[in-house]
This record gives structure tokens, sequence and C-alpha cells, in this order.
């Protein structure tokens, strides 16, 4: 059935009553001149209408076909939306209608709190509920360190400690992963996202590389976004590593990471505090009593004034700066 698929009330909500012929298929793949998807019979062939590009689309989306020409008719609205904005201000699709999303980092070298803030604001803007799952902590002299640094990222933030290797990495996720949920998987190269895919689908579809033992860095195994069916029931997207995650149209998403900073700006004194210097600031006496860590701050400013001068603007106005 649909529903297996992750097909719900909020994609049904949305036909029309003359849409009743039409085939309901989601998306698996994304390629540079064809698009793969799959219905409840299974892999369902999907045509593109003439001057369509497949970049209007990402995996995940859930498209309305007609059954006798297979092109599609008209893409539906989605529920989630991951997305990111590159260094030129384009737009790369993540992934569409993903429950959750696994941030994948290890307990090595890669581990890095400001890069795992903008993962988690990036999930956090997207919609979905993001998942913290730390590798590696078998190579650790201290993975509950690892941990404890993790637990300061975002308020109630899940952490899971897996071994990707093994079939208790799927156990440990199965809660985010039953039938008709959709994850998807974020991190750097080499911390094992591709080997969790395999684990949670249950084959060794995904291709794995090794790792660098100077940087604790991997090879780049995956190209492509795809998504794959789980043993448990569910969906799950793999997509390649991120060398850099430029934060733009993450306002939302900053003030979930940063909750503390983002619910005592209304105490400062001054509607536009910049919680720098000015008197009766509530974010600056938080540093002062010890409550708020002052680096916590920075990387805070750090990545609000980012956001701020990425903001797209109206084309032929040029970017701001």
């Amino acid at each position: 059935m649909l529903a297996g698929l992750g097909w719900s009330d909020f994609f049904a909500d949305q036909l029309y009553a003359d849409e009743a012929g039409l085939a309901a298929i989601r998306i698996v793949s994304v390629h540079r001149a064809r698009l793969g998807g799959v219905d409840a019979e299974g892999p369902a062939e999907v045509a593109l209408p003439p001057k369509t590009q497949t970049g209007d689309y990402a995996v995940g989306d859930w498209v309305l076909v007609d059954p006798l020409t297979r092109l599609v008719a008209r893409r539906l609205e989605r529920r989630t939306l991951l997305a990111r904005r590159l260094g030129d201000g384009s737009q790369q699709l993540g992934g569409a209608n993903i429950d959750t999303l696994f941030v994948v980092t290890s307990c090595n070298a890669d581990f890095s709190i400001a890069r795992l803030e903008r993962y988690l604001a990036l999930a956090n803007q997207a919609g979905t509920s993001p998942v913290l799952v730390l590798t590696k902590a078998d190579t650790a002299a201290d993975a509950a360190d690892y941990r404890a640094r993790a637990g300061a990222l975002q308020r109630d933030l899940p952490i899971v400690v897996v071994d990707p290797r093994t079939p208790a990495a799927a156990e440990a996720l199965a809660q985010w992963c039953g039938a008709g949920q959709t994850v998807a998987v974020v991190g750097s190269s080499g911390v094992g996202k591709s080997t969790l895919v395999n684990t949670l689908a249950g084959s060794t579809g995904q291709l794995t590389g090794g790792i660098r033992e100077s940087d604790a860095k991997g090879r780049h195994t995956t190209t492509s976004r795809s998504l794959h069916p789980i043993a448990a029931g569910g969906w799950v997207i793999d997509t390649p590593g991120i060398r850099t995650l430029h934060v733009s149209e993450m306002a939302e998403g900053l003030d979930t990471v940063f909750a503390e900073i983002t619910e005592l700006a209304p105490l400062c004194r001054f509607r536009d505090c910049t919680h720098a210097h000015e008197p009766g600031c509530a974010v600056q006496a938080a540093v002062k009593a010890g409550t708020l860590d002052p680096e916590r701050l920075a990387r805070w400013r750090k990545l609000s004034d980012e956001n701020s001068s990425n903001q797209p603007v109206a084309p032929g106005r040029g970017r701001r700066r």
C-alpha cells in the first residue's frame, strides 16, 4: 500500500477530483536526465514533460503520473524539504518528505561542535526531527566526553552511539525507521553514513571506502542521492558528504539550536540588542552569571551574521554583502 511508501493524509488532501485517474509515485532517484520512481507495485516508470528539468525534483517527492504516457502531471506539495545554498547562491535539494534526519559524526577528529550546529540548523529549518548518531566510539579514548559535548548542542536532542557495521545499529535506530517513515543520513565523508545505510537496508547496495589514518577522513563514496527501503519497513536517503555547509535562510533553524539565547533575547532592554555591549542585555548577563557559554554565544553570532549576509535577493539586484 502507498502508506508503506510514506503516503499520508497530507498528500491525499492535495488531490483534486479530476485527478482520480492519475497514479501516485514516489521519486527514489534523481539523475541528470531522468527520474526513478516507485509505487505500491514496485519500481515505476516516470517521464518528464518537455522543458522540465530533473533539478526541480528531490528524492522523496510525490508526483502524480498519467498511467498511459507515464508523464508527470504535477508534483505534490512537500511536507518537509532538506535543501542548502551553495557558494554561488544556487539551491541544492537533498531530499523531500523526510521525517527524521540522522546527523552522523564520529568520535575522532571529525567531531566538530561548530559544524554540527550547522547540520542541526539545517535539519530544523527543513522541518525534520534531528537525531545525532555517534560512530567509532570504540576507537575513542573517552567516548563519554563526545556524548557529553553533543548533549549541549540542542535542547532535547536524541543522541545514539552505534557501530554502523553491526545489526545492533539498526535496532538502536528502529524507533525512527518503522513502516512508512522516511529518514535521511547526512554528515562528513568517512563517518560511516553509507555503512549505516547498508545496515538499515539490510544489504550492501551502497559503496563504502576506507579511512585515512592521518586525519580520520574517509574517501568520498556516495555521489548522488537515492531512496532505499529499510528492512524495518521505512525508507532511507543517503546523501554525499558535505564539505562546506553555508548557512542561508536558516533563521528559524538557528533559533531552535540556540534556544537558550533565543529565549533570553526578549528580556533585553533594547529590542534590537546585538548581545555584544548594550546595557541591560539579558544574554550578556547570563554569560557573566556563568549560565551561558561565551563560546556558544560567539558561534551563534557568527552563524546569525552569516545567515543574514547570505540571504538571496531578487534577480538583477546583486547579492547582499
